[in-house]
């Protein structure tokens, strides 16, 4: 994927990575002690968290927690439910009317399988949630991956591969797929 990246884990680029990571997550850590009924303080600290304030009839319910929050761009009437994570070093894009259940995951950075060079990068790769999609609780869509308009990933489903408009996703097993 042309989106791909590759950061060098000792370099000016991962330092301000860090050092925004922190930030955020003590926005965030704001956000979640936050009353439920006060708007006015959440629309504060998710345009801080965010770069700018959330679209017209996007619903969040905290806990809420992103480690970057500048990459997680929302369309209009997306729902976020409780306690979701979005790590969105490589950015993530929520299309119109996106419905996310609880506790789903959202990671868009990892590290190289190769141990050698695991300590020494971040990879990361976007991933692309088209309109009118439901992410039941408990998911986890891995980097890189894109899901189709209309589509619907089941409640505890891991999604490493892109997902196809309009169907329906289950599944977590692991497999091994190769030994060192």
């Amino acid at each position: 994927m042309s989106n791909d990246r590759l950061m060098r884990i000792r370099s000016a680029e991962f330092q301000a990575m860090a050092e925004r990571v922190l930030r955020v997550t003590a926005l965030t850590s704001r956000l979640n002690v936050l009353p439920f009924e006060d708007e006015a303080g959440k629309a504060e600290l998710f345009a801080q968290i965010l770069g700018k304030a959330l679209p017209p009839r996007v619903t969040i319910y905290p806990p809420f927690f992103t480690d970057h929050g500048l990459n997680l761009d929302l369309a209009e009437r997306v729902f976020i439910n409780q306690n979701c994570t979005f790590l969105d070093y490589a950015g993530i894009r929520l299309g119109e009317r996106v419905m996310i259940g609880p506790k789903v995951t959202f990671i868009t950075g990892g590290h190289p399988v190769d141990p050698e060079e695991r300590q020494l990068y971040l990879t990361g790769a976007p991933i692309d949630v088209a309109e009118n999609v439901w992410i039941g609780a408990g998911a986890t869509i891995l980097p890189g991956v894109t899901i189709g308009r209309d589509a619907v990933v089941a409640a505890g489903a891991v999604v490493a591969d892109d997902v196809p408009p309009a169907s329906l996703v289950t599944g977590s097993k692991a497999t091994v797929h190769r030994t060192w």
